[in-house]
């Protein structure tokens, strides 16, 4: 396994891979690596002969009073299971390294980058486009794989690669939970033990949703009421949003007959958390993946 740090070293060290014909997959991630980050790992290792993956908390994502300083990082650990999973490149630059000290151009996909989180975090998803489009530049990868769990982030960067006509596939893999259901996320390691307890609502909830689906409710309204009255049930919950929307524009729908994204946020103490179901368009959803 190469650990690389500079721009010019992993650019070489990819375009040698390719120079040989060789399958390119890239796996984006912040580090605090966890179960979920490893399924995307082994997705790429069993369709790709060579597997990159970069660790970059990137500060252009986080917005002046969120959590860049405190986020997660624990590189000699994250470096130990990606040699485990037989990954053969690393890319860790640092923020000079990435943006310089002057940067003014940025990548933004306009409108889809306002929905959902997208409207509490302004800059935000401009910050992850940008970041993804220089790492696609930098390392130009056949596949590039990204979780479930960030489905708004991943609607974005797919709209990304069409309309900026990147040669990349982009493969989008199932939400990985801790076996009581738990979406896995790094900053669950904020969450103290009563947190923890209290999170597993935005499953409770979830989970109503797909029941009332299953049993034919196609109304958006009624699901979201469903899922609200649940959350607020946990006192410790504050809930930012609750949202049907279709899975690719991420707007709002009124009827889930032909599919939809149910997408949860709320805050913990001081720990946002996200969710989301797939409801597929006979109403029902796509089992989460539990990691056991």
């Amino acid at each position: 396994m190469k650990v690389l740090q500079t721009i010019d070293e992993m650019h070489v060290a990819c375009r040698e891979q390719r120079r040989t014909g060789k399958r390119l997959g890239l796996v984006p991630t912040m580090g605090a690596l966890h179960a979920g980050h490893l399924a995307l790992v082994r997705a790429a290792r069993a369709s790709c002969d060579v597997v990159a993956v970069s660790i970059f908390v990137n500060p252009l994502q986080f917005g002046p009073r969120e959590d860049f300083s405190r986020y997660p990082r624990d590189l000699e650990t994250d470096r130990a299971l990606l040699n485990q999973e037989r990954v053969d490149l690393v890319f860790t630059p640092s923020a000079e390294e990435m943006y310089g000290r002057d940067r003014s151009t940025y990548v933004r996909v306009e409108g889809l980058s306002e929905r959902l989180c997208g409207r509490s975090r302004p800059g935000h998803f401009r910050g992850v486009t940008t970041v993804v489009a220089k790492l696609f530049h930098i390392i130009e990868p056949d596949v590039a794989f990204f979780g479930q769990k960030d489905a708004a982030q991943a609607a974005i960067i797919r709209r990304m690669v069409r309309d900026l006509n990147f040669d990349i596939q982009i493969v989008v893999s199932p939400i990985v939970r801790e076996p009581d259901g738990l979406a896995l996320s790094s900053r669950n390691a904020y969450l103290t033990p009563q947190q923890r307890k209290q999170a597993l609502v935005l499953y409770r909830a979830l989970m109503r949703l797909q029941t009332l689906a299953d049993r034919g409710e196609r109304r958006a309204a009624e699901l979201i009421r469903a899922g609200e009255e649940l959350i607020r049930e946990e006192p410790g919950a504050k809930l930012e949003y609750l949202e049907v929307v279709n899975p690719d524009t991420l707007e709002p729908l009124a009827d889930v007959s032909g599919g939809a994204l149910v997408a949860v946020a709320a805050l913990f103490g001081n720990t946002r958390l996200i969710d989301n179901l797939l409801l597929t368009g006979s109403g029902h959803a796509q089992g989460p993946e539990i990691n056991r």
